[in-house]
């Protein structure tokens, strides 16, 4: 084989390693997401882009509050936060949420509850137990949030991964929770 094959056939491996492993990892490590609408405000900013691990739950189970990406009935991805895992009675009474009937604390949501100046972020609904094997999804901007109180709770199999890397803008890369 001369140089000049033997170089291009060099480069050829090369390029289709290169293209092989990236869609290995894309297709099953991490993944990018893009942020659509308002429905995780102000944690998450509309066209916010976003590092999506999907072998987080490979080896675990997601937790609550986690921010997950998952695949929605309308054939859509959402973006949402976990709230009530399999098993757990999920209630919200004046603004609270009530997790097995014991108040939860949300930190996330102090910046937008102050927005809010009195008002109710999170309507009240009455106990949900949440099936096995599904989880129960809300937004952070709850009067802007498709979630389980409209498409119902999200079965394990449909979470793409945890959503917790913030890339772009540049000037708003963080760790989102």
């Amino acid at each position: 084989m001369s140089e000049g094959k033997k170089e291009s056939w060099e480069w050829l491996k090369a390029v289709v390693i290169a293209l092989v492993l990236a869609f290995v990892i894309r297709q099953f490590l991490f993944a990018p997401v893009i942020v659509d609408g308002e429905s995780m405000m102000p944690t998450l900013e509309h066209n916010d882009r976003m590092i999506v691990n999907k072998i987080s739950y490979v080896f675990g189970n997601p937790e609550r509050f986690d921010i997950i990406v998952f695949h929605a009935p309308a054939g859509k991805d959402y973006i949402k936060r976990v709230i009530g895992l399999p098993g757990d009675v999920i209630e919200y009474r004046d603004d609270v949420l009530y997790v097995n009937g014991e108040a939860i604390e949300e930190p996330f949501l102090d910046e937008l509850k102050l927005a809010y100046s009195g008002d109710r972020l999170t309507r009240d609904f009455q106990a949900v137990t949440v099936p096995e094997n599904e989880l129960f999804v809300l937004g952070d901007n709850r009067g802007r949030s498709k979630d389980s109180r409209d498409i119902g709770t999200i079965h394990i199999d449909e979470v793409i991964g945890k959503a917790n890397i913030v890339f772009w803008p540049i000037p708003n890369i963080r760790m989102a929770n």
